[in-house]
């Protein structure tokens, strides 16, 4: 997705035209953002509309300096974010007594599924995580926060952070394990 500098001036000018145009060029893109933070799609629409507006709104700080696209996806993520904080209360669950450090780095990298899956389906199954699991999940993976960011950015220990991802990649391997099986089973004949 690259966007057109005569767009970006457009919407800085308040240009309605410019602003249908940067959000048709590029909804898709950042709506796929939302829904990694989002319960479900009404609520990442929720998300995606109320960025746009603060993106519309802050267009003219917009400094050019990294590229466009990627302050636009700042601006989601923080917006996501910010509901979250705003209109839950996220569980985090914090039981680092049974979960150590070591534990957490052995299973980092240890996924067990090998299958392909779709984009959709994988954003599907990030979904259905809880949304602890799911923040810290995306956080680190999709937007590679240390866990030190995650702590900050989530007001929660770094090891709470450790353990809602450990659990979190335990839940979707499961999930995935789950999906795959169910995958390779053909239908009876009867």
């Amino acid at each position: 997705m690259l966007i057109d500098d005569s767009i970006i001036e457009g919407c800085v000018a308040g240009k309605r035209s410019a602003q249908s145009a940067l959000y048709r060029k590029s909804a898709a893109v950042m709506l796929a953002i939302c829904l990694r933070y989002a319960q479900n799609h009404d609520e990442a629409e929720d998300i995606l509309q109320e960025a746009f507006l603060k993106i519309f709104q802050n267009i003219s700080s917009y400094r050019k300096e990294g590229s466009f696209e990627g302050w636009m996806k700042r601006i989601m993520i923080n917006h996501a974010l910010n509901y979250y904080r705003k209109n839950r209360k996220l569980p985090f669950l914090e039981d680092i007594e049974s979960i150590n450090e070591t534990e957490i780095m052995e299973n980092e990298d240890q996924s067990g599924v090998h299958a392909p899956i779709s984009a959709d389906k994988l954003t599907a199954l990030i979904q259905m995580l809880p949304p602890g699991y799911r923040m810290v999940f995306n956080l680190y993976v999709f937007e590679e926060y240390s866990h030190k960011e995650i702590s900050r950015e989530l007001s929660i220990s770094e090891n709470t952070s450790k353990t809602q991802l450990l659990k979190a990649r335990r839940m979707l391997r499961k999930k995935l394990v789950e999906h795959n099986l169910m995958k390779n089973i053909s239908p009876v004949n009867e």
